[in-house]
């Protein structure tokens, strides 16, 4: 099982976060996606940001936050202000 620190845009604090969650693993990332994810996050902490969401984005595709697509960067968008 790889180590979410091993994804882009996971560093040790994002790690923890996700870990709290029960994500513990790279694997256990790409399965749940990068949405259930961050729902999950968010519910612990109602002030995860968009930021957050892109960088999970990224992780589970293997591409830093600022490299995914337009048409990705805009669906994700469009879920998080979906959540306000």
């Amino acid at each position: 099982m790889g180590k979410l620190t091993e994804l882009p845009n996971v560093g040790r604090v994002l790690e923890e976060r996700l870990e709290a969650v029960g994500i513990a693993t790279a694997e256990e990332l790409k399965k749940a996606g990068a949405k259930e994810a961050f729902l999950r996050l968010r519910e612990r902490d109602p002030g995860a940001c968009l930021h957050e969401l892109m960088a999970l984005e990224g992780a589970v595709r293997g591409v830093r936050k600022y490299d995914l697509p337009p048409e990705i960067q805009d669906d994700v968008k469009a879920f998080f202000k979906g959540l306000k």
